[in-house]
């Protein structure tokens, strides 16, 4: 059967995820791979995972095992309200949608909400998974200019007074791809232009528990409740195989999550959200967390210093207080997906930043750094090898000046 007839046009806008064709190349044994942003193994609870799984089958019975709300697991929702509140956002159980990870979030929020040619505002650079979610559903991105704070609110208002837009993405703590957090007075400020424009926000926060220095910030729902979508997830503090994530959303537009969601998969896995219940209930996660902190802060500790001994001195890069990346920006010309195959050639492996953005071709010269999955001495070696690299590349760029 030729698939050319009956596959939908939508399909045309979807592709495979750049950083996942990457992963499978970089797979090999002795690969030391800064490309994926997967948590460490070490990093899953597994000495509690026996005791959490009894006391879930003990505490739940055979309700662990049958079909559920498509809103989620009663007893999750209230006690994600819990965690919420420690994060300043008030919330009841019926206000909490919980999805198949974060990305069933997102997905969710782009076939409710994007006809074709709605514009989408968000960050440049900004999260893949977010522009694989939204692309079938053929919106226009406008991307907003960014700096070593995150994204201007300046240059948000200017967009949002130029043309209607549907939405604006970001990712305000510790951003993938770049790592770097809004700070409080920019998010006071996208607030207060959000309220004034009426247009919804879609606030993602897969990290911002994974904090090594400084203080938490509010997130922006708690500023303009009525007008965010805030998600997040427990894969980066849980176990992502789980699939856990979960949204508060205005009632509207939680309404037709709900019905978007019972389409796909009429509810996420009742086990495993009984499973993250005992997590959150049982202390786990207030026990864990600290472990977690303590593996992946002198990861990168080691990574940021390494990268001073030994990338060339026309680079530079971001010096997040948190989460799983760090962004690099090389001299401009410097095609990185050329320099990563020679990198890759020699066992060490990033991701090009040209996939973060929006529209195609930009950020060429760029390149986020992953440092969770491997040790300090990996990460030494390989930093020791991408300076050893990175140069060279820079002398091929320069060759043909100086034959000139």
């Amino acid at each position: 059967m030729p698939t050319e007839t009956i596959l939908a046009r939508r399909t045309r806008n979807m592709g495979a995820s750049a950083i996942r064709e990457i992963l499978k190349v970089v797979s090999r044994p002795g690969m030391i791979s800064l490309a994926g942003g997967i948590p460490a193994p070490e990093s899953f609870p597994m000495d509690m995972m026996q005791e959490i799984t009894e006391r879930t089958i003990a505490q739940y019975g055979p309700a662990a095992f049958q079909y559920d709300l498509t809103e989620g697991f009663p007893p999750l929702r209230e006690a994600l309200t819990h965690y919420l509140a420690g994060k300043g956002l008030s919330a009841t159980p019926n206000e909490v949608l919980v999805a198949s990870g974060s990305q069933g979030v997102l997905d969710g929020l782009g076939k409710i909400l994007i006809s074709p040619g709605d514009h989408v505002a968000l960050e440049a650079p900004t999260y893949l998974g977010a522009l694989q979610a939204f692309a079938p559903y053929e919106p226009r991105y406008l991307e907003i200019a960014t700096d070593d704070q995150g994204m201007l609110p300046d240059a948000l208002e200017t967009a949002l007074a130029r043309q209607p837009v549907k939405f604006i993405y970001m990712v305000p703590n510790f951003q993938n791809p770049t790592g770097r957090t809004l700070p409080a007075e920019r998010r006071q400020a996208i607030a207060d232009i959000i309220r004034r424009y009426d247009t919804l926000l879609v606030e993602d926060d897969p990290y911002g528990d994974l904090r090594y220095h400084g203080v938490p910030v509010a997130p922006i729902k708690a500023l303009a409740p009525d007008h965010v979508v805030y998600l997040s997830t427990l894969s980066k503090v849980f176990a992502p195989g789980l699939r856990m994530g979960f949204c508060l959303a205005p009632e509207p537009v939680g309404r037709w999550l709900v019905l978007a969601k019972q389409g796909v998969d009429l509810h996420t896995s009742t086990f495993n959200q009984a499973l993250a219940t005992e997590y959150l209930t049982g202390g786990h996660l207030q026990r864990h967390l600290p472990r977690i902190i303590a593996l992946y802060r002198p990861r990168q500790q080691a990574l940021l210093g390494a990268m001073k001994r030994y990338f060339p001195g026309d680079f530079n890069w971001t010096v997040p207080e948190g989460g799983m990346f760090v962004w690099v920006r090389g001299p401009a010309g410097m095609d990185m997906q050329a320099v990563n195959r020679q990198a890759v050639a020699r066992n060490t492996a990033f991701v090009p930043g040209t996939f973060f953005y929006a529209r195609p071709g930009s950020g060429r010269e760029t390149l986020r750094l992953n440092y969770t999955m491997a040790d300090e001495p990996a990460l030494d070696r390989a930093a020791a090898i991408l300076g050893e690299v990175f140069s060279m590349a820079r002398l091929e760029m320069e060759a043909p000046r100086r034959v000139g």
